[in-house]
């Protein structure tokens, strides 16, 4: 059992030493400009009860921009399933964890620091210990989460390489159960935070990955297969919103009855379908796609790093509530969404010649005698407490 999931897991990780397929390093910088504009909805007091999304539901501004909102779980999917798709046959290493932690860490210390220089917000030692916090809300914070679960990749790994394909297909299917079909049941409750969840996604993702299969190759099914779905999803906002109105209850919660966190049904088959037709969309090694693909967790990092950045970005330096009523609303947004992402991308791309790159020279440098300090100090203690390998 476990020779054949060590010999699925080698396969997998030598064919992924070449040049990785920009297909789906094209996806991702997709996912991040739908992140950008469904951040463009949920950031600006767009849907505030007084705000003038509901102040009149079914108008088609309001419908184009509660159709965004509504993709924001997918993405947070599909962007976990990317990394878990790359990572589930990888070594975690500290130097991976440390270029993770230490982006976000950047991030968060400069542009707060700016925002405090700058005197835009008024300084406090408490407001500023909580923005550069690399975690804080695990239930809902994506970037807060992000870290934790990869983290907890190399012990999940480790459960799926002792797995036999048969043991991992029940797991699939008592994580779908208990996270999928009964969030997506009215009447079940399934509290739960985004690490468990980017978990149950490791697990289905790594089954793509070690036991393919035609039916995950076939990019023409997974191609019609987004489109349903995706028109569904779209479907489900529209038929809610308008029951709202009739009932009287226009709400965020009814909008998204059927999409309204990462693991309900339509958002889970929706990422699902779309992430197997970019795995299978061949188009070879694009060295611009995967440069650029390259920067955006760092986008995500800057547009989303912290309320502060919010309220100065989506309120009053692109004033999205004002330009609700614009004629060109749909140019507008689109416009704001691609000007924020090349920008975060410049950003990022000059972060990484700059800083990245110059203090990881230093890590390889000195990494080995840490290591071997931290060795000696890991035995010692280990040894004093009785704890076996």
């Amino acid at each position: 059992m476990l020779k054949r999931s060590k010999n699925a897991v080698e396969t997998v990780a030598a064919s992924s030493k070449k040049e990785r397929e920009s297909g789906i390093e094209l996806f991702r910088i997709i996912a991040v400009l739908i992140f950008i504009a469904n951040h463009y909805v949920i950031n600006s007091g767009l849907l505030a009860q007084d705000g003038p999304v509901y102040a009149n539901p079914l108008s088609w501004r309001s419908i184009y921009l509660l159709e965004y909102y509504s993709v924001g779980k997918a993405c947070v999917n599909v962007f976990v399933m990317i990394t878990a798709y790359f990572i589930c046959t990888a070594r975690i290493t500290a130097k991976k964890f440390a270029k993770l932690f230490l982006e976000i860490l950047f991030y968060r210390i400069v542009i707060s620091s700016l925002f405090y220089v700058s005197g835009y917000e008024p300084f406090s030692v408490g407001g500023f210990i909580k923005n550069i916090l690399p975690v804080r809300n695990l239930h809902n914070d994506f970037m807060c989460a992000y870290p934790l679960f990869f983290l907890l990749i190399p012990f999940l790994s480790m459960l799926i390489q002792h797995l036999n394909e048969k043991q991992h297909i029940y797991l699939i299917l008592w994580c779908g159960f208990t996270y999928i079909f009964l969030g997506s049941v009215p009447g079940f409750s399934v509290l739960m935070n985004y690490v468990s969840w980017f978990s149950v996604l490791f697990v289905i993702i790594s089954y793509i990955r070690l036991y393919p299969k035609k039916i995950f190759q076939n990019c023409g099914l997974w191609a019609w297969m987004t489109v349903l779905f995706v028109l569904l999803s779209a479907l489900s906002v529209i038929v809610c919103t308008w029951l709202g109105v009739k009932l009287n209850r226009s709400s965020t919660y009814l909008t998204y009855f059927f999409v309204r966190d990462c693991n309900s049904f339509l958002n889970v088959v929706t990422s699902l379908s779309v992430f197997l037709f970019f795995k299978n969309l061949k188009i070879g090694y694009v060295k611009t796609i995967n440069t650029v693909a390259a920067s955006t967790f760092g986008v995500i990092l800057i547009h989303a790093n912290s309320d502060i950045m919010r309220r100065w970005l989506w309120v009053d330096m692109l004033d999205t509530v004002g330009h609700f009523n614009t004629p060109f609303l749909p140019l507008y947004h689109l416009g704001c969404v691609v000007a924020i992402f090349i920008v975060c991308t410049l950003i990022d791309q000059i972060r990484i010649k700059l800083v990245e790159k110059p203090f990881f020279k230093l890590w390889d440098r000195h990494w080995d005698d840490f290591l071997a300090w931290y060795k000696k100090l890991e035995t010692k203690i280990f040894t004093k407490m009785n704890v076996r390998e």
